[in-house]
């Protein structure tokens, strides 16, 4: 079987609390889809957290508009630990995570009344379209961005993930994996400068060099109508030597711990993978238990270090009140699950 990618299924957010972390999430981004919520020992992570299997609790939130899930990680069996300076832009790993939206302006108006931490006013981007930054309670940026393409309308003007900002140290390193490994073929914009649409964020005052990339090709499989498109911003800055945002913590303490990517044929991406010079770190080769759901799942390193996971989904609940769940292994792979289908995840909404 080919490799197929579907497109961004989640980005891993460690956090000290992962209850109080969803209602934040769930009140100011709509992130209200409860997929799975979940406690377990990460068994097959010990290469990322000391040698040691480490328990953690993981909520994995949706958005009924669109786009990519929060997967909200908790260490249960010890403290997570910050980085020992807060990450500037440039710095080695997920900087900031991309958030789709209808409208730039009445979701920063609405921010404002919730009192967000908004970092930026609404500025032009540099590719199309107008955006704006802000941190969470929790140390974390985010970039809201318009985008015009939503899974559906139902739900308001705020959609889920969109991308990530990536710090690099070598650019030609960092654009060959995004594009060879990732799929991510089409450059919207490349170009070194000071920039003032990120004046404001930490480290944005600095020249750096800045690449933005999506897919050419509309993505296939089964929830790729509601990931949609994505986006991938690799950033170098040629003025310091960036440190490396986990220098010395564990996978899923405090911060932006992954991006994953919603796959299908976990065998031919992991010949790929090898055959480009990134070989799986972890593979979990069987089905693996996730919460309610079920898949298998894996990881490699960009470049720099920065952990990409691949998961393809097995088993998804969709009603799980009454005992719905979809074997995605007897189905065509390449083919979207109808809307409705789809749509039927809005029963798991946390109101």
């Amino acid at each position: 079987m080919n490799r197929i990618m579907s497109g961004i299924q989640q980005v891993g957010i460690g956090v000290t609390d992962a209850d109080q972390a969803f209602d934040w999430y769930k009140e100011v981004f709509g992130m209200d889809v409860v997929v799975f919520n979940d406690e377990a020992t990460a068994n097959l992570m010990t290469r990322y957290t000391g040698n040691t299997a480490h328990d953690r609790k993981a909520i994995l939130a949706l958005n009924m508009r669109g786009g990519g899930g929060f997967e909200i990680w908790q260490y249960t069996s010890r403290t997570p630990s910050a980085p020992k300076a807060s990450p500037l832009m440039g710095d080695l790993g997920i900087f900031i995570v991309k958030m789709k939206c209808s409208n730039v302006n009445q979701v920063y108006e609405h921010m404002q009344r919730l009192n967000v931490n908004l970092l930026t006013p609404v500025r032009k981007h540099v590719i199309d379209g107008y955006h704006f930054f802000l941190k969470d309670p929790f140390g974390n940026i985010f970039e809201v961005m318009e985008c015009g393409i939503c899974f559906s309308k139902k739900y308001g003007i705020k959609g889920g993930v969109s991308g990530v900002t990536v710090g690099v140290s070598n650019m030609e390193d960092a654009e060959r994996f995004y594009t060879q490994v990732l799929g991510y073929d089409k450059v919207l914009y490349k170009g070194k400068d000071k920039y003032k649409d990120l004046d404001g964020l930490p480290g944005g005052d600095e020249t750096c060099e800045r690449v933005i990339l999506t897919h050419s090709m509309l993505r296939k499989g089964a929830f790729a109508k509601l990931f949609g498109k994505t986006y991938i911003e690799l950033v170098q800055v040629p003025s310091r030597q960036p440190s490396k945002i986990f220098d010395n913590r564990y996978w899923g303490d405090l911060g932006f711990i992954h991006v994953c990517f919603d796959i299908n044929g976990m065998d031919a991406h992991e010949e790929l993978c090898h055959n480009q010079g990134y070989p799986l770190t972890v593979n979990s080769k069987d089905s693996f238990p996730m919460g309610k759901a079920a898949g298998h799942f894996a990881y490699n390193e960009d470049p720099d270090g920065t952990l990409v996971e691949y998961v393809e989904t097995h088993k998804v609940p969709i009603l799980k009140k009454l005992g719905w769940y979809l074997d995605l292994k007897k189905r065509n792979p390449e083919k979207y699950l109808p809307d409705w289908m789809v749509g039927c995840l809005r029963f798991s909404r946390v109101k």
